[in-house]
């Protein structure tokens, strides 16, 4: 048999045992060997082919693939010439393929200088694990005591490893994905669990943010915007490409020396050189092993050795994997312009805390103005909202409110009043100067949930409730004028007198001094005053004035003038709706 035949025998010998299909694969090789038989009688040898007709001998499947193994790829040969690459199907013949395949291994013998051509064999991974541990590269957890007990902490906490891997589910495909395009460790996926328990919500002390765990300045070198809208740190679709990026940058600086890849990745690149190059100069070993680095950071390698080893031999600790296909969970669809996140739950049918967990990027109720507008969703939810959006037109995808300045706003005051950054109304209003015009109409951020359709009313609070939940606040220092106190103090930034008391170590509210700096923190995706407070409705009795209205529920009456577009002349009519915002 020349050598392009011993060769197709040994592949598709390999291919099938790598698929792990050990029955398919008897069966199919048996088909080939006859086939075989047929035209080269003399290089086949008759035990071998009674081995896969005979069925007792498909009793024990190991045992026969290994003599196979061993049989077809010794035989001897006096055709020397090069072996032909030849594709090897992936999926078993039927019998009425053999006679076709025949001929063209014949036709192959006749003229063996025609080198048909590449078909390289593409290996089929059933889950996400076999895909990723294909690619592995770091050292075993063998090198390293703290690594093997980290194996065995994360196997001894099932629960733990079950929420984050449930979180980690709908971007494993899409990391993997970006793991080969950059010729990157399957490691590297797991680095999230690490850092940040694969929680794109995650803030550190240092102010890290994002599954990845992007500080502010990193995060900007690798495009990750942040604004009022949005932040990149935290959308695992921009923040995964970043961090790749970032580990690729890395590798190239360390001669892909993994783990000082990874150790700069938690203790920053010039930390690590430094200590390598102090090494270097005192020609002893430079590898993390021997580094002097922080102790956070020498923690940081046994961790993502142990999941290295958990991942590739789940039974040696006890651990089961969740069965995650190695396909994709999830589809990314750019709207083209500024979306709000409820229409965009409402059009893909979906619950809006579902949409809202794919998209943590954003900080308020829309996608930013200028951009990312792209929304990810379940592959299934991802067509019935393309096919949606076929049906409406673009304005349809967002919703504002609009108020009308009167005599005496300002810019500022009325950023203030809606708690919307002066910059957010410029550029949603593209406004050249700070001049405002009375009665000018100007689009401000939705808070009129109220008048909308209930579901979406629903959804809105719920968007609201998370954002309020998730989101690391904003801290601000304000420095006390003279004649403040901590009440006016937090009017001025709608939080409470206990918050202010508690975040700056305050016991006596009353002995606060001018010049001194004060802590607030302050909702990112806190939206305007209205969205954050809660809505009731005043019926008007008899007798009922606007100023016994706004005293009974201690409110102000230019605030109620506004909220129910009243003046000082409005009469009110027994049984009128009052709107109230407390």
């Amino acid at each position: 048999m020349n050598a392009h035949l011993e060769s197709k025998i040994c592949r598709f010998c390999v291919v099938k045992l790598v698929n792990s299909k050990l029955l398919t694969a008897f069966h199919a090789l048996n088909r080939h060997i006859l086939a075989l038989k047929l035209t080269h009688p003399e290089s086949i040898e008759v035990p071998i082919r009674r081995l896969f007709v005979h069925p007792k001998y498909l009793l024990a499947p190991t045992v026969a693939t290994m003599l196979l193994l061993l049989s077809a790829c010794a035989v001897q040969t006096k055709d020397h010439s090069p072996a032909i690459a030849d594709a090897i199907p992936t999926e078993t013949q039927n019998n009425d393929d053999i006679g076709a395949e025949n001929n063209d291994l014949a036709e192959n013998n006749k003229n063996p200088t025609t080198e048909p051509s590449e078909k390289p064999t593409e290996i089929v991974y059933n889950t996400i694990w076999e895909r990723l541990e294909a690619s592995f590269a770091l050292p075993t957890c063998e090198v390293d005591a703290a690594s093997k007990r980290w194996a065995q902490w994360y196997a001894d906490h099932p629960d733990y490893m079950a929420r984050v891997l449930k979180r980690a589910e709908p971007w494993l495909f899409y990391i993997a994905d970006e793991l080969e395009k950059r010729n990157l460790p399957g490691e590297f996926a797991y680095l999230p669990i690490v850092e940040s328990a694969f929680d794109p919500f995650a803030y550190s002390h240092m102010n890290a943010a994002g599954a990845w765990q992007f500080i502010a300045s990193t995060g900007k070198h690798y495009g990750l915007e942040q604004n009022w809208w949005y932040d990149g740190r935290r959308d695992m679709y921009a923040a995964t490409k970043a961090a790749l990026n970032y580990l690729r940058d890395l590798g190239d600086r360390f001669d892909e020396d993994w783990l000082l890849a990874l150790a700069s990745y938690n203790a920053g690149e010039g930390r690590v050189s430094r200590a390598v190059k102090r090494q270097q100069a005192k020609n002893k070993p430079a590898d993390f092993w021997n580094l002097r680095l922080p102790k956070e950071t020498r923690g940081y390698i046994p961790k993502m050795l142990g999941l290295r080893c958990l991942f590739e031999n789940p039974e040696r600790y006890d651990f089961t994997l969740p069965p995650i296909p190695n396909t994709p969970q999830v589809a990314m669809i750019d709207t083209g312009t500024q979306t709000d996140l409820v229409l965009a739950a409402q059009l893909a049918n979906i619950p809006i805390q579902q949409l809202y967990a794919l998209n943590p990027g954003y900080s308020r109720w829309a996608t930013a103005p200028d951009g990312p507008y792209r929304i990810v969703l379940p592959r299934l939810n991802a067509e019935d909202m393309t096919v949606r959006m076929s049906n409406i037109g673009p304005d349809a995808l967002m919703r504002w409110d609009f108020v009308a300045v009167e005599s005496g706003d300002t810019l500022g005051g009325l950023a203030q009043r809606h708690n919307v950054p002066i910059e957010v109304i410029r550029a949603t209003n593209k406004l050249a100067t700070d001049t405002l015009q009375v009665d000018q109409r100007l689009r401000l951020p939705r808070e009129g949930v109220d008048s909308l359709d209930p579901l979406y009313a629903a959804a809105a609070a719920e968007l609201q409730k998370l954002q309020n939940k998730l989101v690391a606040p904003t801290r601000i220092n304000h420095r006390i004028r003279q004649g403040e106190s901590l009440s006016t103090i937090a009017r001025k930034y709608k939080v409470r007198v206990a918050d202010i008391q508690r975040w700056n170590g305050i016991s006596d509210p009353g002995k606060i001094r001018a010049g001194k700096s004060l802590k607030i923190f302050r909702s990112k995706a806190g939206g305007s005053s209205t969205r954050n407070s809660n809505r009731v409705s005043h019926t008007v009795q008899r007798g009922d004035s606007l100023w016994k209205i706004a005293n009974k529920y201690k409110i102000k009456m230019n605030d109620l003038k506004r909220w129910n577009k009243l003046n000082s002349k409005s009469v009110l009519q027994p049984g009128q709706k009052i709107k109230l915002v407390l």
